[in-house]
């Protein structure tokens, strides 16, 4: 993949995330507020002050996640982001991370 690609994919990913943050937000399933900065993404999560960081790193064209549970980095793998330790889908374990951290049981597919 090149540079050019890598960046368009982590932006439509970033966007993504974004989005389904907000319709969970906005459906009181949980209470999170998003600020995006560039490459990054910070999800707070507004009952117990807890945060997720989401970022795209270019040099490596991979999507790292800090989460209360610990860093993770996902790789380009067919059509999906996978887990470089475990193998896990991203927006599988965002479900995971947010519903640990939001305190309702959420799915980010």
């Amino acid at each position: 993949m090149t540079d050019s690609e890598f960046l368009a994919l982590a932006e439509s990913t970033l966007d993504r995330i974004e989005a389904c943050l907000d319709k969970l937000n906005d459906d009181d399933v949980v209470d999170v507020e998003c600020k995006r900065s560039g490459n990054v993404l910070e999800v707070e999560f507004l009952g117990n002050a807890s945060k997720i960081i989401i970022n795209s790193q270019a040099p490596l064209q991979e999507m790292w996640v800090a989460a209360r549970s610990g860093g993770y980095h996902y790789k380009r793998v067919g059509d999906q982001w996978r887990n470089t330790r475990d193998d896990t889908e991203l927006f599988a374990s965002l479900s995971q991370y947010v519903t640990e951290q939001g305190g309702a049981p959420v799915s980010m597919g």
